[in-house]
């Protein structure tokens, strides 16, 4: 249950703060794009107390 913890608040992070809860068609690579830079930001956003250290 720890680790589906882990996985699902980052999910969670992109559907609130990106607006990530639908994707619209758009084509398989724009999705594929828009996903992968969402959870970019998501990285960062939740490792932001970390870096300012």
């Amino acid at each position: 249950s720890r680790v589906r913890s882990k996985v699902e608040h980052v999910f969670a992070v992109v559907k609130r703060l990106w607006g990530f809860n639908k994707a619209r068609y758009r084509g398989l690579a724009k999705n594929a794009t828009r996903a992968f830079v969402c959870l970019g930001l998501a990285n960062i956003y939740l490792a932001r107390r970390f870096l300012n250290e």
